[in-house]
């Protein structure tokens, strides 16, 4: 079986995998596609550690094969988007409504593969860049058929992220306003969700000046080239106070409401802190190194009600935020087939790396044939 494999020093695309048959509650999914991610990549150069050999990729759909004797919600030839969060679907977090904060879903490292006759880890409770994966039941969610595996792939990642973090974490409302740093496939989800949200000024934020026509197709209403100055005060700028104050000369008047970290760097971070409104938030996602801190004054949070938090997996309720986001496709809302800026076979996974080093895509998806 073909697959792509960290080996502790770099990536090898092989056919030396295997994979083992589904237990009782587990699905066997023959994958169609799957997009390539930074977090695959922050694996790859040192950045999320991980242990080796392992299976890499987390963003995926494909077709049903097998299924284990206590399987009831999905069967062999169902289509279906594979969700990374592994939750046990039992604990408080669960019963309310919270699978991000199930504790089962961190660090539930197993090792369905064989790589070259040993064992092999999964990667991020999924590893999608193998013709055939293993996953829990509570992660195959099943979707129509008429949508295209390539497009759906980036629904259990990328999309879930950027659009969960604004409907879910930020529960944007229309008339806020805001900045996404970082016009990548994340940020460019999150774009789309605040124009989902009805936000009326969405403030694209990216060192790379060529991605303005890209932000903008998906709903941005200004570009600040980062790379050309302070990009919180060109923010600030763009969404001046209709107020004035005396207080101003303490606490910069204007920003925006909400503020989204898509990078992961902790001088961004301070950047989406910086362009904030009065009682606005900002909202970090993007994942930078383990023991990276970012600096803020307290009273310019304090003083004037902004705010800092945190995000994971567009705090996502996969059994519901997939047919949701499924919906807004299929209604128009949502644009998935753009975000698919090229697609390869697995054999030329360099060539998509190539490219997102470059900020020439969106998002690059691999597919099986």
């Amino acid at each position: 079986m073909r697959g792509i494999v960290y080996t502790g020093n770099g990536v090898e695309v092989t056919d030396a995998l295997e994979v083992r048959q589904p237990g009782p509650k587990e699905v066997r999914v023959q994958m169609a596609a799957a997009g390539v991610c930074h977090s695959d990549l922050s694996v790859i150069d040192g950045t999320i550690p991980f242990p080796a050999p392992a299976v890499l990729g987390h963003e995926g759909a494909g077709v049903v094969e097998s299924v284990g004797s206590a399987v009831t919600s999905v069967r062999p030839g169902d289509h279906v988007v594979i969700a990374t969060l592994a939750s046990c679907g039992a604990c408080r977090a669960c019963s309310t409504g919270h699978p991000t904060w199930c504790r089962s879903s961190l660090g539930n490292i197993s090792t369905p593969f064989t790589f070259k006759g040993e064992p092999a880890s999964n990667f991020a409770a999924a590893s999608v860049f193998a013709e055939t994966t293993v996953v829990s039941e509570v992660q195959a969610v099943r979707i129509p058929k008429e949508v295209p595996l390539t497009s759906a792939c980036l629904i259990a990642c990328g999309v879930l992220t950027g659009v969960g973090a604004v409907l879910n974490r930020a529960k944007v409302r229309p008339g806020d306003t805001a900045a996404v740093f970082g016009v990548g496939g994340v940020g460019l989800n999150v774009i789309q969700g605040l124009r989902i949200s009805g936000a009326t000024r969405i403030v694209a934020v990216d060192t790379v000046a060529g991605k303005e026509s890209l932000g903008r197709q998906f709903g941005a209403t200004h570009f600040v080239d980062a790379s050309a100055g302070d990009a919180a005060a060109a923010v600030r700028e763009l969404t001046p106070a209709n107020r004035e104050s005396a207080a101003g000369a303490l606490f910069p008047l204007g920003g925006v409401t909400w503020a989204f970290d898509c990078v992961g760097h902790p001088a961004v971070l301070r950047s989406a802190l910086d362009c904030l409104d009065w009682g606005g938030t900002a909202v970090a996602i993007g994942i930078p190194p383990r023991g990276t801190e970012v600096s803020v004054d307290v009273n310019a949070l304090a003083y004037v009600d902004r705010g800092l938090i945190g995000c994971r997996y567009g705090s996502s309720r996969p059994h519901h935020d997939i047919p949701l986001m499924v919906d807004l496709y299929l209604s128009g809302q949502l644009m998935l087939d753009e975000l698919v800026s090229l697609t390869r076979p697995l054999e030329l996974f360099s060539q998509v790396i190539d490219e997102m080093h470059a900020g020439r895509v969106a998002r690059g998806v691999l597919v099986f044939d």
